[in-house]
């Protein structure tokens, strides 16, 4: 299920329905809970296998050395991270988030790495992006297209500021599609994880509220039909996981 079944004038926030406009200061609100918390929020909502999934998304990237490269809704960093090995010292990362707190985050995380040069950080809005046509050779978004309101809007932007030839990346939940683990997964997300929110982050309805974004957001075949709306070629995704999560691939031709 996705924006596109929504009633006229709303979106969905999880399972409520809200008018559109409200929605990015609904989500704001979520993250700046949970900035603080951000890697133990990935952690509990994953089992920690988060980490994995980032690695292999980063190590399958079509990026080289002196690329220039854009991660939306980049949080706390850690694609940004593993993307500076990949470009080098002549490459450079634009790290761009919605949220201000987020950011700060991980600019603050950057810095007691010792990470200083190569990454810069920019407060932006995935629909709207403030760079010029083909300014970028890849352009990724992980857990991140969920939660914007327009996910055409943002798609066509993620088209728009990539060079020809360039990729972008989508990491996101998605449908598992496996059966007999569909249960367990529910149980998880909508059971286990609000409990441990509250436990470890004393905020329940913000871990609510993601498990039902995961729900909400377009499944695997879905997304990849919206990114050649978009303006994509050879699209393309592959689930890992079971289909918790996906990595949706298109190119600017």
């Amino acid at each position: 299920m996705s924006e596109h079944t929504d009633k006229p004038g709303t979106t969905h926030f999880g399972y409520r329905d809200v008018p559109v406009g409200e929605k990015q200061k609904l989500v704001g609100e979520v993250f700046s809970s949970v900035a603080g918390k951000y890697d133990l929020m990935n952690d509990l909502m994953s089992l920690g296998v988060h980490r994995v999934w980032k690695r292999y998304f980063v190590g399958t990237c079509q990026v080289k050395r002196g690329d220039r490269v854009l991660d939306l809704a980049g949080g706390t960093g850690d694609i940004a991270l593993l993307l500076r090995d990949r470009v080098g010292a002549t490459g450079s990362i634009v790290l761009g988030d919605i949220n201000g707190e987020m950011l700060k985050v991980g600019r603050d995380r950057m810095t007691d790495r010792g990470v200083v040069t190569g990454i810069e950080f920019v407060e932006c809005n995935a629909e709207k992006l403030p760079f010029p046509d083909a300014s970028f050779d890849l352009v990724t978004i992980a857990f991140g297209l969920r939660n914007v309101t327009d996910k055409d809007a943002a798609l066509r932007e993620m088209q728009r500021v990539l060079k020809v030839g360039g990729q972008a990346r989508v990491l996101e939940f998605s449908e598992v599609k496996a059966d007999w683990f569909k249960p367990i997964y529910d149980f998880h997300s909508f059971n286990i994880l609000p409990k441990l929110g509250k436990l470890f982050a004393n905020d329940a309805d913000s871990y609510q509220y993601l498990a039902e974004s995961i729900r909400k957001h377009p499944p695997q075949d879905e997304l990849k039909a919206m990114m050649e709306a978009a303006g994509f070629a050879r699209c393309s995704y592959r689930n890992l996981s079971a289909g918790i999560v996906a990595i949706h691939t298109g190119y600017k031709v």
